[in-house]
C-alpha cells in the first residue's frame, strides 16, 4: 500500500501560516499584558489614593511634602509639618507598613543617635511594590544621591514612580532654595515658633515643602482635584538614577522625584507644564506622565483613578491641580 505523506510545499506553507499566526498573536499577548501591568498600575494608586485619605482622617490632613530633600522620614515625630520626610513615609502605617515607619522609633523627636541614623538608612534601602509602576522598572533599588541631615547616606535606595500634586503656579513646591532651612531639629523648632517658613507662590496642590492640606480646603471638590499621578521620566534614567526627577530615595522630604506640577501660563502656552509620555533623551522634572501610551493615571482627593490624556488641555489640567481656584473642571472623557 502507498503511504501518503507531505510534500515539501505543503509542508512550507504549514510553516508559513503558523508564522503568520504567532506574527498574529504576538501583539496580542503583548497588549494583554500591558493592560494587566496598566490595571496594576491603577491599583497602586487607588492604595496610595486610600493611605492618603486615612492619613487625613487620624491627622486631620493629607500628608505633609515635608521639609526638602535633605530630610528624610523620622516616626519619633509623627504627622503633619513636624515630619521632615516625604509624604510617601508618612502613608506607610497606612499601606500596612507600620513595621517599617517604626523601625527607627527612638521616643526622641527632638535628637539623632547613631542607631537612628542607621536605622533610617534601612529605610531608604527598603523598596516596595506599591511605589512603581510595573510597565516601567523592577520593585527594587537603584542608584542615587540619597541623604541628608537626619540619615546615613545609602548607595542605592528604593524609589518612586507617582508624584503628589503641588499646584498650577510658577513657585517650587519643592522648597529647593539654597538657603532653605531648617538645617536641624533646633532650627525647625525655631522657625516654627516664629512662624518664618518660606512660602511658595504656587503651592495651590495638596502635599508639597511643609504642607498639612486638609480636607475642607480642597473647596474645588475632592472628585475635580489631582491628589497624587503617576511622574514623567526619561527611560535613558529608569535604572542610572541620574535623572533630576529620580535621583533621590523614595522617602526624601519633598523634591521633584516626589512632587509635580501643573504649571499654566495664558501668556505663553508653550511654557504651560505639560503631561507626557515618557521619551527617550528628554528629561522633565516638573511634569506627571508615565510610559503607558496615551494617557496617564491619576488618584483625585477623592481617592478615585482616573486615566488623563496627555493631550489634555493644558489650562484644564492646571484647573484639575489648584484645590480652589473655584474654576470649573472635570475630567475629559
Amino acid at each position: 500500500m502507498r503511504r501518503s505523506a507531505f510534500t515539501l510545499v505543503e509542508l512550507l506553507v504549514v510553516i508559513a501560516i503558523i508564522g503568520m499566526l504567532v506574527g498574529l498573536l504576538l501583539p496580542a499577548v503583548q497588549q494583554a499584558r500591558e493592560a494587566a501591568r496598566q490595571m496594576q498600575c491603577g491599583n497602586n494608586l487607588k492604595n496610595i489614593g486610600l493611605a492618603c485619605m486615612n492619613h487625613e482622617s487620624n491627622a486631620r490632613s493629607y500628608p505633609s511634602g515635608g521639609w526638602t530633600w535633605y530630610w528624610v522620614g523620622d516616626p519619633d515625630r509623627g504627622f503633619g509639618k513636624k515630619q521632615p520626610g516625604a509624604w510617601t513615609f508618612s502613608i506607610l502605617p497606612f499601606l500596612e507598613q507600620n513595621a517599617l515607619f517604626e523601625l527607627a522609633a527612638e521616643g526622641t523627636p527632638e535628637a539623632l543617635s547613631s542607631t537612628k541614623k542607621a536605622k533610617m538608612k534601612t529605610v531608604l534601602e527598603t523598596p516596595l511594590n506599591v511605589f512603581y509602576c510595573p510597565s516601567r522598572r523592577a520593585p527594587t533599588t537603584y542608584p542615587g544621591t540619597s541623604g541628608g541631615y537626619n540619615t546615613n547616606s545609602p548607595t542605592v535606595s528604593g524609589k518612586i514612580d507617582y508624584a503628589s500634586n503641588w499646584g498650577n503656579g510658577p513657585g517650587n513646591g519643592t522648597g529647593a532654595d539654597s538657603s532653605t532651612k531648617p538645617k536641624s531639629y533646633a532650627d525647625a523648632k525655631s522657625m516654627d515658633d516664629t512662624n518664618s517658613w518660606q512660602t511658595y507662590s504656587g503651592t495651590n496642590g495638596i502635599m508639597f515643602f511643609h504642607s498639612a492640606i486638609t480636607v475642607g480646603e480642597v473647596r474645588d471638590g475632592t472628585t475635580n482635584t489631582y491628589l497624587v499621578g503617576e511622574k514623567y521620566l526619561n527611560p535613558a534614567s529608569y535604572t542610572t538614577g541620574t535623572d533630576g526627577g529620580d535621583d533621590q530615595s523614595v522617602h526624601q522630604g519633598t523634591c521633584n522625584d516626589n512632587c509635580r506640577s501643573s504649571y499654566y501660563d495664558a501668556s505663553n502656552v508653550a511654557n504651560c507644564v505639560r503631561p507626557m509620555q515618557d521619551r527617550q533623551g528628554v528629561s522633565n522634572t516638573r511634569c506627571f506622565g508615565c510610559t503607558h501610551a496615551g494617557s496617564f493615571g491619576m488618584a483625585m482627593c477623592d481617592a478615585s483613578v482616573q486615566r488623563i490624556s496627555y493631550s489634555i488641555d493644558p489650562q484644564m489640567h492646571a484647573y484639575l491641580a489648584n484645590r480652589s481656584d473655584g474654576q470649573v473642571a472635570q475630567i475629559p472623557q
